[in-house]
């Protein structure tokens, strides 16, 4: 695990399940996937949960893609929070969640100096690679880090 969640999460308040209106979280799901059409196809179908201080300061979707396998399909948090936890702390509440249900959780990003780093020492580890995903599947150029972004880059974690 990346840490103990509630030690580092201090006065936050705990993560919890969102089952109705999604979509109220849409501007902090786009800090995670910049299209909301994209955001639109795994929404519904995932399970969501948020940590919310005043207003939700970050996000995870995830969704069942088969044969034993939960991905992350969105973590954001709130540009004011980050750094403090957060992402690690949702990333250890859905392995410790989910280990037992699935074989595998696996995340798909952008191959970026930021976020490959940051799953790495969450414990995942590099799986396989999608040519050319953001070019095919969004409908704008996606950028992170000054670095635009093509294929995409599974990470997993055997639960």
């Amino acid at each position: 695990m990346c840490f103990d969640d509630k030690k580092r999460m201090g006065k936050f308040m705990e993560i919890h399940r969102v089952e109705k209106d999604k979509k109220r979280y849409l501007p902090l799901l786009l800090l995670g996937d910049e299209q909301e059409s994209i955001i639109d196809r795994y929404l519904a179908r995932g399970e969501m949960y948020v940590i919310e201080d005043s207003s939700p300061i970050a996000v995870c979707v995830v969704a069942d893609e088969g044969d034993g396998v939960l991905e992350i399909k969105n973590l954001a948090v709130a540009p004011a929070f980050q750094r403090k936890g957060l992402g690690k702390a949702m990333i250890s509440f859905v392995v410790e969640k989910y280990r037992g249900r699935y074989r595998v959780l696996q995340v798909g990003t952008g191959d970026s100096p930021s976020t490959i780093p940051f799953y790495e020492a969450c414990g995942f580890t590099r799986s396989h690679v999608v040519p050319d995903f953001f070019t095919t599947h969004y409908d704008h150029p996606i950028y992170d880090g000054g670095v635009l972004l093509r294929n995409m880059v599974y990470l997993q974690i055997i639960l």
